[in-house]
């Protein structure tokens, strides 16, 4: 059989549609099979030309289609578009068809939910619900009548406001709703079932009422309080900072079961992943409680930046999702340690996301070319879009970001913008050239400065010589400079802030680098001084400075900047691993530098320092980042290196440790961001001690904890040291929690991480436990996602076992839900680090996968890539 190769989208091929929708009209009769969607669309013709319309559908079965009114048969039908010839200049399109939500196993579109409807339609699922222009720059006003058997579905929900129901005589009712705002149909949703109903509301700062709802499963509402109060808190944020108010009359949050993302914007009804909606003391994590916290905000603040604004195409995707983490972060921030949470999101670049720029999905964050859209819902989209969006806002200043911010959404409500229409308006409201740092959105990699300086005693003159380069990637060898912000202090000796000055005026911290090369000189320096460069990773960029010990000493002690602090023990504990690399090649023993040890024990002893910023500090970074400081590395070796380190540490500062956990002791749960820093500092001082053997405090912590958070957090402590009873602790959390699915994922993820050799075995008999399943992406990113992606040396195995687990999952997810498939095989297309035994055996495996018959778009375009 010869499989056809998918087409390459690009973005420079854009163009407007032929025609434009102005209302729809959808009424929706829900069947489990046999759903029946009539949709009438109001149609006119953009400019003057012969074109045919062309609708996107896929899996429908079509059952009319009629133009004013009149049932007609002159069009064409193909499995991804009914294509419809010789049309007036306006008309009324209605089009009926019958869709199979039950059977949808690839959760886009309109699917089942356990026993509820929902719908996805984020990039392209709008096209399984009816033939439609399905792009996001087609902005029509929905009008949705929903209808379903009442006993089964009481809560019918769309977009919009609720302005009409009924019942009918047959068993069955109806819910009409209307959205004012005109929007893309990938922010259409629907939603039915029969769910318990959190109820508050919000007075916006203009005086109006708005009704909040928050739709969870049967027994669950205890565990809907904490979203609730997120939610409020992100309008309020949202009034405050930025002068955006909430639009419609109603919001409403459902959390659903089954879903492959995290949540999703849809105008007035957010559909959630259960993981970021359900949280009590009992089931949920501390980190749990600050993700619903982060991502309830994220999708009420995509209102704006992605609802009444949205993306002119979905190579424009960072437009609204970059900018939507950007402003979720600084969300974040304000509520609780801008410090932390910039640690947080900062690991979350230099680990995996600097991964994707070095790996064969490179790309800017504005994509040039796609074969799948959802392979584009990436880091570099978010994360990365985020920290452009950052750049801009350390460049110009909160008051002109602000002023900017709002005279983009002004000037494009109720339109499809572009990320140049986003900068443009930035530059325009803070009169700045930004014309160099436009080069960020289509410039994909990571750049690297190297920095190199040089003090002149006589004249008093310090300089710092700036070099920036960015590797040439697969999708583009050549690379041009960009504008960096480099933001810096300098010390003295005494670990003092020295004023900076450059001809004769003072300046501010922010250098502007705009060159490939560049010099800064600074005046008046008594002495060399230390720099602290890139404070709070002004850029996304990789630093090369020759720091010597005593200088990150300095810096850890002293800055005044938190995240250098934490960034300085980083650079100890990076130079620490690269150099015992080294002695395990030549088969000496691994050794904790004193230095490090010193610095670990002055953080422990520092009474004054955040305990969350402490906790940070003396966590060591996972293997992914170390990854990042080769060009190649035997996976297993720096494994060893890392878990030698970890035992050393514990060793050599086990009093210490004893000491901060009895220190951090909390009397009771309460979710407040000191108690949540003393659980962090405790529970990182407890994983220290299991690794000295101190198996009674972790069983006492697991028997004794009144929370998921230290339950937790003993189990992966006996877990990771391979203490005796870790297993009893297993099997209790398990008796205990069988049946919340949402708990168990931690079950399935603590082992699926565990360290021994026994992991893969583990992983593959979980597979057959009565809670998982492969339609269920949750169980999925829990039990395989973690193997795959959080466990590299136990994946990486030198036999290739850890590789023939994922290839047989990826074959069956290929067929039943590629989107998930897709995210999946991250771990094994990001192979040119490792070393070369384990790169030809992943080859072997990608090009197993390439050749299996029906390969979806989704596992085509990353296998090809990575193959070539």
């Amino acid at each position: 059989m010869t499989q056809i190769k998918p087409q390459v989208q690009y973005r420079e091929d854009y163009q407007p549609p032929h025609y434009w929708i102005d209302t729809l009209d959808l009424d929706i009769q829900l069947d489990e099979h046999a759903t029946e969607v009539v949709a009438i669309s109001r149609v006119r013709r953009n400019g003057e030309h012969g074109e045919p319309l062309v609708l996107d559908g896929e899996q429908l079965e079509l059952l009319q289609v009629a133009i004013n009114g009149v049932d007609t048969t002159q069009y064409q039908q193909t499995d991804t578009a009914l294509i419809l010839s010789q049309l007036p200049e306006e008309f009324v399109l209605t089009i009926k068809t019958r869709l199979d939500p039950a059977a949808n196993t690839a959760l886009e579109g309109l699917y089942k939910s356990g026993s509820a409807f929902c719908t996805q339609c984020e990039a392209q699922g709008f096209r399984r619900i009816t033939y439609y222009l399905d792009r996001p720059d087609v902005l029509a006003r929905f009008t949705t009548r929903v209808t379903a058997e009442a006993a089964s579905y009481p809560y019918l929900l769309s977009n919009g406001n609720r302005i009409d129901q009924g019942v009918l005589d047959d068993g069955r009712h109806w819910v009409q709703w209307q959205d004012p705002f005109p929007k893309p149909a990938y922010l259409f949703a629907l939603v039915a079932g029969d769910f318990d109903v959190l109820r508050d509301s919000y007075t916006t700062q203009s005086g109006r009422e708005v009704a909040l709802e928050i739709y969870v499963d049967k027994g669950n509402l205890h565990r809907a309080g904490h979203a609730m109060d997120s939610l409020k808190a992100s309008m309020a944020w949202d009034e405050q900072r930025c002068h955006l108010e909430y639009d419609l009359d109603v919001y409403m949050i459902v959390a659903v079961d089954f879903f492959n993302m995290g949540a999703m914007e849809n105008k007035g009804l957010n559909v959630f992943n259960a993981k970021f909606v359900l949280a009590d003391a009992n089931t949920a994590t501390d980190s749990d409680y600050l993700d619903v916290e982060r991502v309830i905000g994220h999708e009420y603040f995509h209102n704006w930046t992605g609802n009444r604004v949205t993306c002119r195409d979905w190579f424009q995707l960072s437009l609204k999702e970059g900018l939507t983490v950007f402003r979720d972060q600084e969300f974040s921030s304000d509520l609780g340690s801008r410090t932390v949470n910039r640690i947080q999101n900062v690991r979350l670049i230099r680990g995996p996301q600097f991964a994707e720029d070095a790996g064969p999905m490179a790309h800017p964050i504005r994509p040039d070319a796609v074969i799948e859209m959802n392979n584009f819902y990436t880091l570099t989209v978010y994360e990365k879009g985020s920290e452009v969006i950052r750049m801009l806002h350390t460049l110009l200043g909160e008051q002109a970001f602000q002023r900017g911010l709002a005279l983009y959404l002004q000037r494009h409500d109720g339109q499809a913008a572009t990320c140049d229409d986003f900068v443009a308006a930035m530059s325009e409201a803070s009169d700045r050239d930004l014309s160099r740092f436009k080069r960020w959105y289509s410039q994909s990699g990571t750049p690297v400065l190297t920095v190199t300086d040089d003090y002149d005693a006589e004249q008093h003159t310090y300089t710092l010589t700036v070099h920036q380069h960015t590797p040439a990637t697969g999708d583009q060898p050549q690379k041009l400079p960009l504008h960096i912000p480099l933001s810096l202090a300098l010390y003295s000796d005494q670990g003092e802030p020295l004023s900076l000055l450059a001809e004769g005026e003072a300046i501010g911290p922010v250098l502007d680098v705009l060159e490939s090369e560049q010099r800064f000189v600074f005046e008046q320096i008594p002495s060399r001084p230390t720099p602290a460069l890139l404070q709070g990773f002004s850029a996304p960029v990789k630093l090369n400075y020759p720091y010597s010990d005593d200088q990150l000493t300095l810096l850890a002690k002293s800055s005044i900047d938190e995240f250098v602090r934490w960034d300085a023990v980083q650079m100890l504990i990076n130079k620490a691993v690269v150099d015992n690399l080294s002695r395990l090649q030549r088969g000496d023993a691994v050794v904790v530098p004193r230095t490090l040890i010193d610095v670990f024990r002055t953080t422990l002893e520092d009474a004054a320092l955040d305990r969350a910023l402490q906790a940070q500090m003396l966590s060591l970074p996972d293997l992914g980042s170390l990854l990042e400081l080769f060009e190649q590395v035997d996976i297993g070796l720096l494994g060893q290196v890392h878990e030698q380190l970890h035992a050393g540490l514990s060793e050599a500062l086990q009093p210490l440790w004893q000491q901060a956990y009895e220190q951090n002791l909390t009397p009771e749960y309460r979710i407040d961001h000191q108690d949540i820093a003393r659980r962090a500092m405790k529970n990182v001082a407890l994983g220290y001690l299991a690794q000295a053997g101190d198996a009674e405090r972790v069983q006492r912590q697991y028997q004794q904890a009144d929370n998921m958070t230290d339950t937790l957090a003993a189990m992966k402590a006996a877990v990771r040291a391979g203490l005796q009873g870790a297993e009893t602790m297993l099997a209790d959390f398990e008796a205990k929690w069988r049946h919340d699915g949402l708990v168990l994922d931690n079950w399935f993820r603590l082992q699926a991480t565990a360290p021994g050799e026994g992991t893969l075995a583990q992983v593959q008999q979980l597979m057959g436990h009565p809670t998982f399943s492969l339609n269920n992406p949750n169980r999925v990113r829990a039990l395989i996602g973690a193997f795959a992606g959080a466990n590299p040396v136990q994946f990486h195995r030198l036999d290739g076992a850890g590789y023939d687990l994922l290839v047989s999952v990826l074959e069956q997810l290929n067929k039943s839900n590629p989107q998930v498939a897709s995210r999946l095989i991250t771990p094994l297309i990001q192979f040119s680090r490792l070393d070369d035994a384990r790169q030809a055996m992943i080859k072997a495996r990608l090009q197993q996968l390439m050749a299996l018959p029906a390969l979806s778009r989704d596992l085509f375009e990353k296998i090809s890539k990575a193959l070539a």
